[in-house]
């Protein structure tokens, strides 16, 4: 069951994820141990599994232990890597940063970038919109959350150092030997670090509406504020998931957009009928079918593809021993397209979020690609909005097109995304 010892299912699950997934929740059910990247791990299939393991009501499930065999050299002490008190004290400061007023502040700083980015791309044959959506998501992650002007060359800068740590998280040999990906990832991390810690005198100096300002004024009810090191580490872990999820979320739905251009004609006669180029904060809940399309989009290619956790203690799942020390993994890639929870699960079909369907409702985890429990996301909100007003101009001022056949090849060895960049034929509409 488990494979060859300390590699076991890695390079299998990193080829076929979805595929591997079934195999294994065929033979073995919902709880089958294997090996991954080196340790002895309990995958868990289906949303009752993932619900145990996620809302964690005995505080057996640590994240931050389990993330930092993966991430935790490049993202330290991000809020996903902390605990228990611990954790839920960042939260509470942290919220502060994703009230309503913050959105719809950010939401205005976020608008004249989605109008320049998108409004600067060129139309024609291989536009690539992976490579396009991640500099636009990078830029507006650097305007609205940062508030700094950078020159391309910086840009470019703090743009490699997130890829090449993100990416070093999934290294085969997770040792620093100089030019592989676990090497990479350490000099990226030291990048970002010297980056926000050259920012911040200024930042908490003069304040602003962006994200970096609002974790320098944030305070507990009990006045504690974050120290430094806090700020730099939550900045460097939010903006890497603000651009790279935002980015997977919106290369899925642009692929499957152009593979149904029936939805995406349907979306840009929901965008026009708003009557307005510029998208307001209170528009966003008129947007339905684009909201269905986002959620379906993200079923079919969850932008963080598993969840792991460490075991604190002793405990069980769905009846199954599990021993402290061991990591489980919710492998939420798969758990989106079990046939068991889903009807025709690797069909393109936004209308199972419709409210007279509402497939999602058939259990609370069977639709959770912002995790949950004290872990949910806390971005949640603000993404949706990112998402939405991107593709709200995007539809309104351009069509898109793949050959017909044409299959996106994701590449799933750290958080998916297409090995070709996604080429589409773009015109204006």
């Amino acid at each position: 069951m488990g494979g060859i010892p300390f590699i076991g299912s890695t390079f299998a699950v990193m080829r076929d994820p979805v595929g591997m997934a079934r195999k294994r929740y065929a033979e073995y059910g919902p709880v089958a141990w294997g090996w991954l990247l080196g340790q002895r791990t309990v995958t868990v299939h289906g949303p009752e599994a993932a619900e145990a393991v996620l809302v964690d009501r005995d505080k057996a499930f640590a994240s931050g232990p389990a993330w930092s065999y993966f991430v935790g050299p490049f993202f330290n002490r991000g809020l996903m890597l902390l605990d228990f008190e611990e954790h839920l004290h960042h939260r509470r400061i942290m919220r502060q940063a994703f009230t309503r007023p913050r959105l719809r502040a950010y939401m205005d700083a976020m608008a004249p970038g989605v109008v320049k980015g998108v409004g600067a791309w060129q139309v024609g044959p291989g536009f690539t919109m992976y490579d396009h959506f991640k500099r636009l998501t990078l830029d507006l992650a650097v305007d609205v959350f940062m508030g700094v002007e950078l020159d391309d060359a910086e840009r470019a800068r703090v743009n490699g150092a997130f890829i090449a740590a993100v990416r070093a998280g999934t290294a085969y040999v997770r040792f620093p030997v100089p030019g592989l990906r676990w090497h990479r990832g350490l000099r990226a991390r030291r990048v970002l670090e010297e980056f926000f810690q050259r920012q911040l005198p200024a930042k908490r100096r003069d304040g602003g509406d962006d994200l970096f300002a609002a974790l320098c004024a944030a305070e507990s009810d009990d006045g504690r504020r974050f120290t430094d090191a806090d700020i730099v580490n939550h900045m460097i872990f939010a903006l890497m998931a603000a651009h790279d999820t935002t980015t997977i979320t919106l290369t899925s739905m642009a692929y499957h957009l152009a593979r149904f251009p029936e939805w995406q004609e349907r979306l840009r006669d929901e965008a026009l009928a708003l009557g307005t180029d510029d998208l307001a904060y209170a528009d966003l809940d008129a947007l339905t079918g684009m909201d269905m399309v986002m959620k379906e989009s993200m079923r079919l290619v969850a932008p963080v593809p598993a969840l792991p956790r460490r075991v604190v203690r002793d405990t069980s799942i769905l009846g199954f021993h599990i021993p402290a020390g061991t990591t489980v993994v919710v492998p939420m890639l798969s758990n989106h397209r079990m046939a068991d929870w889903w009807p025709d699960p690797d069909t393109f079909d936004p209308g199972r979020f419709a409210p007279e369907r509402r497939e999602d409702k058939v259990h609370r985890f069977a639709w959770s690609p912002f995790g949950g429990g004290a872990h949910r996301c806390v971005g949640m909100y603000f993404a949706g909005m990112q998402v939405k007003s991107i593709m709200y101009r995007l539809l309104r001022r351009y069509r898109w097109s793949v050959p017909d056949g044409y299959v996106m090849p994701l590449d799933t060895t750290s958080l998916p995304s297409p090995k070709d960049g996604l080429p589409v034929h773009l015109v204006v509409a």
